[in-house]
């Protein structure tokens, strides 16, 4: 792969946004996936993206482990390992031109859940069910797996869980390292995360670090709305891009 200099800016933000983003604003994960995908084919995107995600994911983990809920965990992983499964069938029929669109479709509704929960989060939340867990885990591996941009739904589901503001962000992380690691041999075998991918990932993760860094000083200074605002703009930009 050949890239620009002004590209080459590009996927260093989109690194740094990655770290960002698993540190500190998560409202920016959108963001960095659809930075990736205006670069490269959208299937070759959700490849060269995993790896940053599992290091900006150790750092997180390293960060927040002892706030995790590991009963929300377990209710909810075996369901998003299933859903990576179905991700994983799906890709392997899909040509590029179909992940765009289905990348731009999933980034949509994605952030359409966003505001939606946004919206919901000052009043009081619903019961679930037992299907809940299932649904939103199911989804979440698909999503993830297809196009690396679960994270609105896992907010989705640690909101509805009630837990405070430390156990959200430790739960998250632990979760989505779980999620990543396990989606890495499938992706080698669907030959998105190839030797080569990976001499670029080595490239971009200093820029990760420094993300996970910055983030960890935003989480508790920044004024995040701001920031998820503009976040979700630009993604819906670029995710209508993606559709037309």
């Amino acid at each position: 792969m050949h890239f620009e200099p002004w590209q080459w800016a590009l996927l260093v933000l989109g690194a740094l946004l990655v770290g960002v983003a698993k540190t500190g604003i998560a409202g920016l994960g959108m963001l960095f996936v659809v930075i990736f995908a205006q670069l490269m084919p959208a299937k070759a995107a959700t490849g060269m993206v995993l790896p940053l995600l599992c290091f900006g994911d150790l750092v997180a983990v390293a960060s927040y482990r002892q706030h995790a809920s590991w009963p929300h965990l377990w209710r909810l992983f075996p369901w998003a390992a299933a859903g990576v499964v179905l991700g994983y069938f799906a890709m392997n029929r899909i040509g590029n031109r179909e992940a765009q669109l289905l990348i731009g479709g999933i980034v949509m509704t994605l952030i359409t859940l966003h505001v939606i929960r946004r919206w919901r989060v000052g009043g009081q939340e619903a019961e679930h069910g037992a299907w809940f867990a299932p649904t939103i885990g199911v989804l979440a591996g698909f999503t993830t797996l297809v196009a690396n941009a679960a994270g609105p739904l896992m907010a989705v589901y640690l909101l509805a869980m009630r837990l405070p503001k430390m156990e959200y962000v430790g739960t998250g992380a632990v979760f989505f390292m779980l999620l990543n690691l396990f989606k890495v041999p499938f992706m080698v075998d669907l030959g998105l995360i190839t030797s080569t991918s990976f001499s670029f990932n080595l490239l971009l993760a200093p820029a990760v670090l420094l993300g996970a860094l910055i983030g960890r000083r935003l989480l508790a200074k920044i004024n995040q709305r701001w920031f998820e605002n503009l976040a979700l703009g630009l993604s819906a930009a670029a995710g209508l891009k993606l559709l037309f």
